[in-house]
């Protein structure tokens, strides 16, 4: 039993025999517009796997349907077997959500509220010992409005756990937090997972995903257009290797040209910078050794999940002009 939740582990020699949550083929519009275009993509039990994409791209219209909040047009979803709509009651006792407009009334204190919700279900979480867990016991009786908005935050994800779920769908879960607050949030998501909770985690930041995510989903204008580790991802694009070293000594362009590895050479401020293949960053050392030079500050430019984006892409994460979706 996983300190947070209840955990049937669904694993036979090392495979995993059901999907958490299944999404085959996902329409859904709002007047005449389609905002999420036939995505499709599965959740094994025991990770974090994240839909990433900007906003109005369809992230929590797609994560609202897996919890039956909407009806999609078109397409399946199953949550541990079951229809979201169909079975709305088995879906809601294994599946906990935290929505990105989660609130609740100003003067309503934090106990309150996780009592409400602790009362839907036959075998609830100790409401104290969950707000203790989450760092609220001390803020049981502080109203709603006068938390912080990590505290608000970590709130939400106490209603969305105090069933004892399998899962939790948690969107846009650090938006608006401040850095410490953010890193402190991501713990937490992190001990879900390691506790056996199941965390479909919906994002539009590259950081997050790339921290937390065992597997995602990038999403744009509606459909998935890739699906992959995040380091996969970054590796399925190809793109470039780049290095930045600065020397005391003098390094001639033309040493560098001839390294079948180099395909652009560019200097700034003293500093050389060279751009190649991933066989790159052995190639300019072995050949600064071959010429007894040892650089003043050697940097390595690692490929990013927002490099990965803006090639499948052809534009960077937030720059679309959509509303919330």
């Amino acid at each position: 039993m996983a300190y947070f939740g209840k955990v049937e582990r669904l694993r036979f020699s090392g495979r995993v025999v059901v999907p958490v949550i299944e999404v085959d083929g996902l329409v859904k519009s709002y007047d005449g517009r389609v905002v999420v275009d036939g995505v499709s993509f599965s959740v094994e039990e025991g990770e974090i796997f994240a839909i990433l994409g900007p906003n109005g791209a369809g992230k929590t219209t797609t994560v609202e349907s897996i919890a039956g909040l909407r009806t999609p047009e078109s397409g399946q979803i199953h949550v541990f077997g079951f229809d979201p709509i169909d079975d709305r009651a088995e879906v809601r006792n294994r599946l906990g959500v935290q929505l990105q407009e989660s609130r609740f009334q100003d003067r309503v204190k934090v106990k309150e509220v996780v009592e409400t919700f602790a009362a839907f279900y036959q075998d609830p979480l100790n409401v104290w010992d969950l707000l203790e867990r989450l760092g609220l016991s001390d803020k049981a009786n502080t109203r709603y409005s006068n938390l912080s908005g990590g505290q608000q935050q970590r709130l939400s994800i106490a209603v969305a756990l105090v069933g004892q779920p399998r899962a939790v769908i948690l969107d846009e879960l650090t938006t608006g937090l401040d850095p410490q607050a953010r890193r402190e949030t991501w713990g937490l998501v992190e001990e879900l997972r390691d506790g056996g909770v199941t965390v479909l985690l919906v994002t539009h930041f590259m950081e997050e995903a790339e921290r937390l995510a065992d597997r995602l989903a990038l999403i744009d204008e509606g459909r998935v257009v890739a699906l992959d580790t995040p380091q996969g991802l970054i590796d399925s694009v190809g793109l470039e290797q780049r290095i930045r070293f600065t020397t005391s000594e003098a390094v001639e362009d033309d040493w560098l040209r001839e390294l079948p590895e180099v395909s652009e050479i560019s200097r700034s401020h003293g500093e050389i910078v060279v751009t190649g293949n991933e066989k790159l960053l052995f190639s300019v050392v072995s050949l600064l050794a071959s010429h007894g030079i040892v650089p003043t500050r050697f940097q390595v430019d690692q490929t990013t999940l927002d490099d990965a984006f803006v090639a499948l892409t052809g534009r960077r994460l937030g720059t679309t002009d959509e509303g919330s979706a």
